[in-house]
């Protein structure tokens, strides 16, 4: 038996015959050297950057295209550090799935430090600052969720600590924008040094969500004399400060109780899945899928490691936004929602288990390859219809990336605009498309409004995801039973299908709505009317 720490992975028999693949590098010697000389601080202790972010570091060390490895920072939930940076070295195990079941497994030894990102942690919050005071630094990236960029409540005022953290100004900062804008500043101190920061967060304009915030913070802090004026000056000079976007697809789920057993009889110890106060699922090793893509817009003031070298994209701003519109509003989000919709009304619990059944894997290759790719936004990096290709017969499938649809069905009314009326709006708009032409987006609608019921095919009711917009929605399908006919649904339904807020488009306008009205009369004929509509649609 043996444990992920230093001290045993320089013992090779075990590792090599469960055929785990170990670090080929020094690692004192580039943890020293990054220590000196830090290039690459990362945001976001959790399992993307664990499973990904330093994957690609550990491939340009190996590859001899980088001398120094990453530092982690956790902004958040500090917890992670103490239970699994610190007991395991900062090493991480990484396994990598296909659908077929084919396991990759890989030693993570490119993170030299876990730091808590706190000021009540002096001794890491000084560590921190020194990191910001060097010249060396390079790159700033965060995986910290969309929300961690989020300043203001829903009434579009403060949220506390944003408040406290205005008002105190940059020497005790409490929110995580806060803390960032407060290193950035000890970055400006040291001499107007620059940097790139760059959001890896899996959302639309990320880094413009990011500078936003930070500048914002500033100028609040500028506008009491906390900082000086400059200090905004400096954040928005782009060839000192760049806030590049970019575009991430990877699926790093939470960690799988089938691979800690699979490692366990490798020989494994203290493989335990951990979930913190906070609410993080965590263990020693990250479960992946095999397919990743990063595309980063090339804006970096002070250098920056090869990153092309190990697959990423780099590029320029219209291309992360292209490549990042291909794939929420055509090649694989909108076939998350669909299979989402229909896996809760079929009684699905995993999406792996939803393609398989040869009804909704038709209907995701009617939205994906018949519909969406006539109006694809094509990134010229990735060519869309593959990149379908894979989602649907390789990364869906995999056993190995327990996905919901219950997790997917969440918000889903904030996403129909992105996933469902760009592509409508584009029918609309097109001289050579006809908008009364798409028969499976207006199902997926269909599905959508039938789901609102909260009862199943089987006619069992079910509790659905959570969604801002639920009670408003669900009004409007109050009285509608199974079984029942109605000649007035037209106008029952039509507060949402008129909607220009949830669909971009006003669905009665464009010529779609009658027949997502259709299709819904289909699904509430009865028991089983949902497979009988999917069925004759896709057939």
């Amino acid at each position: 038996m043996s444990e992920l720490k230093k001290k045993y992975i320089s013992t090779q028999d075990l590792w090599e015959k469960a055929n785990i693949v170990l670090p080929q590098f020094d690692i004192e010697k580039i943890e020293n050297a990054t220590y000196q000389n830090p290039v690459w601080l990362h945001f976001g202790a959790g399992n993307i950057f664990r499973g990904y972010i330093a994957a690609i570091v550990q491939d340009l060390i190996e590859r001899g295209e980088l001398s120094r490895g990453v530092i982690a920072a956790e902004l958040f939930d500090y917890e992670i550090i103490d239970r699994i940076y610190k007991p395991y070295d900062n090493l991480c195990l990484a396994v990598t799935s296909d659908a077929k079941g084919n396991l990759e497994k890989r030693v993570i030894a490119s993170i030299t430090e876990g730091l808590k990102c706190d000021k009540s942690f002096e001794a890491d919050w000084q560590r921190l600052c020194r990191i910001f005071e060097s010249t060396s630094l390079e790159l700033v990236t965060f995986t910290i969720t969309e929300k961690g960029y989020n300043l203001f409540d829903l009434k579009g005022e403060y949220l506390p600590t944003v408040k406290e953290d205005i008002e105190n100004g940059p020497k005790n900062p409490k929110s995580s924008m806060g803390k960032v804008a407060a290193l950035a500043y000890v970055r400006y101190k040291s001499g107007r040094k620059p940097v790139a920061y760059v959001s890896l967060d899996n959302c639309s304009k990320n880094g413009e969500k990011l500078q936003s915030s930070i500048v914002q913070i500033a100028k609040e802090w500028a506008k009491r004399g906390l900082v000086e004026e400059d200090f905004v000056e400096y954040l928005n000079d782009n060839s000192l400060v760049s806030f590049p976007w970019s575009m991430i697809d990877k699926i790093v789920p939470r960690p799988s109780e089938r691979i800690k057993e699979l490692l366990e009889e490798d020989g494994l110890e203290n493989m335990d899945i951990i979930c913190t106060s906070k609410n993080t699922y965590i263990a020693p090793f990250v479960n992946t899928e095999k397919a990743q893509y990063l595309v980063i817009e090339d804006c970096f003031p002070n250098g920056r490691p090869p990153l092309e070298r190990a697959g990423v994209f780099m590029t320029d701003r219209k291309t992360v936004e292209d490549s990042e519109r291909m794939k929420v509003q055509t090649c694989l989000n909108p076939l998350h929602t669909a299979l989402a919709i229909f896996g809760c009304l079929l009684g699905y619990k995993t999406i792996y288990e939803e393609v398989k059944d040869e009804h909704l894997k038709k209907f995701i290759e009617k939205i994906g390859y018949d519909e969406g790719l006539k109006v694809v936004i094509d990134p010229k990096i990735i060519n869309p219809s593959e990149y379908i290709k894979e989602v649907i017969e390789e990364r869906f499938p995999n056993p190995y990336i327990p996905d919901t649809p219950q997790r997917i069905a969440t918000d889903t009314s904030q996403k129909m605009p992105i996933r469902f009326g760009e592509t409508i709006k584009a029918y609309a708009e097109s001289q050579d498309l006809d908008v009364k032409s798409l028969r499976y987006i207006p199902l997926v609608i269909a599905g959508w409004l039938r789901y609102l019921m909260c009862i199943d095919d089987e006619g069992k009711t079910f509790e659905p995801s959570p969604d801002p917009l639920l009670p408003e929605l669900k009004k409007h399908l109050e009285g509608i039973e199974l079984g029942k006919e109605y000649d007035d649904l037209e106008e029952r339904l039509r507060p949402i299908l008129a909607n220009e807020v949830i669909f971009k488009v006003d669905l009665f306008k464009v010529g779609l709505a009658k027949k997502v009205v259709e299709y819904f009369k289909e699904m509430i004929q009865g028991i089983g009317a949902v497979r009988k509509t999917l069925q004759k649609y896709v057939n």
